[in-house]
């Protein structure tokens, strides 16, 4: 399994780490002969104000957020340090954040691999430069994707001149961090930052907790950009970014699944929400995987790693939570949850993968996982997946949908479902045509 990780090279030797760190429990003159010897292991700025430009970013993320975002990973520095980050005005810049697809001119040992593996490289100073693969789910909350906070925050120290970390829970370390609600940088990292630059001119180091950081998508935030009609109450926040999960009960009520919120569509009725998680299905955790209401029991099923919930109406059942993934090899971490009627069952995704689940056991069935390709072009990845009254399932992975027809068993027609599903209640998206 390829694990998350940054794809720059692991260089820093155990020597110099050991070096670095000692130097706190050491005398002045080793403290300055440690410095200097960390210095020599790669290259810095020679000044103390630095500007950096968002080249672009993932298409399906509202872009003042996305710089909201950027501006607080280098403040995570720039708060222990003695440097001073400012985004540029023109196209000039000291330090550029671009997203890339595959190969792009970086050399055949850093092209970019596709959902998982590599999430992002960058170049010591000065080049000033930071990749990162355009074709990972991104996500600026707690949602599905990996957090782009996190993953430019790790790849602005090596542009700044930090090696990896063989610290675990360093920033620096080169595998993936995920962003806890206490988040701030290890003692580590900041010794690593102080090496180069010093500490902060007021004197005294800022350690910002992780929740100022955990979800720029605030629902107390007004979106911009999106024209005359759009609500600011967001009614529909939902559509102008990819949700976690959807499913519909047997009223043909849709629910809309994203972050610790979700939606209700009702037949003909304009969204309601979002209302909070928890408050109406208590002991989910803030986040979910997946979801899915089953019309053989008429229960809400929630997945979220290896475990599962169960609910009739708000009520969760009897020896729930439970592990489904060890008593029943139910798949970690599902893509996708489906009540499919030509089976009655349960049917999770994840990767090239489909498992049918029996309910009542919670279970998989025998014969199963299977390939993917028995649903003719449905795509790997999905953010979430339904049965609409009008017998089709659809699938939904970004800001895109693909529909299945279920007699012929493929993929009859594709598109973007903001502006062109209008069941789904964004009418916004669709006067508007600006879905990002």
């Amino acid at each position: 399994m390829r694990l998350p990780r940054c794809g720059v090279r692991d260089t820093e030797g155990h020597t110099a780490w050991k070096a670095r760190t000692g130097a706190p429990f050491a005398g002045e003159t080793a403290r300055r002969r440690r410095k200097r010897r960390y210095l020599h292991q790669s290259s810095k700025w020679f000044k103390r104000h630095l500007t950096y430009r968002l080249v672009n970013w993932p298409r399906y993320l509202p872009e003042h957020q996305v710089r909201q975002a950027m501006k607080a990973a280098f403040e995570l520095w720039s708060n222990v340090s003695s440097l001073v980050f400012w985004e540029a005005v023109g196209e000039l810049s000291d330090i550029r954040l671009t997203f890339f697809h595959g190969d792009h001119n970086d050399g055949v040992d850093n092209a970019f691999d596709g959902p998982g593996g590599a999430l992002a490289h960058a170049f010591f100073p000065r080049r000033g430069e930071a990749h990162f693969d355009d074709d990972e789910r991104w996500s600026l909350g707690g949602g599905k994707g990996h957090n782009l906070f996190v993953v430019v925050a790790h790849e602005i120290g090596h542009t700044l001149g930090l090696e990896h970390s063989p610290v675990r829970n360093a920033l620096m370390s080169p595998y993936y961090k995920k962003l806890g609600k206490d988040f701030i940088l290890n003692w580590d990292d900041i010794l690593a930052i102080q090496n180069l630059y010093g500490k902060p001119a007021r004197g005294s180091v800022v350690q910002l907790p992780g929740k100022l950081f955990s979800h720029f998508q605030d629902l107390s935030h007004p979106l911009e950009g999106a024209g005359p009609h759009r609500e600011s109450n967001f009614s529909s926040h939902y559509c102008w970014s990819f949700f976690d999960a959807i499913t519909t009960d047997l009223a043909d009520n849709l629910y809309i699944f994203k972050g610790g919120y979700y939606w209700i569509i009702s037949k003909g009725v304009k969204n309601n929400g979002p209302h909070p998680l928890r408050a109406t299905w208590p002991g989910l955790p803030s986040t979910i995987d997946a979801a899915a209401f089953s019309e053989e029991d008429g229960k809400f099923y929630f997945f979220r790693g290896g475990r599962c919930w169960c609910y009739k109406g708000s009520s969760l059942e009897m020896g729930f939570p439970q592990k489904c993934s060890n008593r029943g090899d139910l798949p970690r971490h599902p893509d996708t949850a489906l009540y499919f009627q030509p089976l009655h069952r349960l049917v999770l995704f994840k990767g090239p993968k489909y498992y049918v689940v029996n309910e009542e056991a919670l279970r998989v069935e025998p014969y199963y996982p299977r390939s993917l390709r028995d649903w003719g072009g449905v795509p790997a990845m999905a953010n979430g997946a339904l049965t609409h009254r009008d017998g089709s399932v659809y699938f939904f992975r970004d800001d895109r949908f693909w529909k299945f027809d279920s007699e012929k068993l493929r993929v009859i027609e594709t598109g973007k479902w903001a502006p062109q599903l209008q069941w789904l209640g964004c009418q916004d998206a669709a006067l508007n045509q600006a879905v990002v």
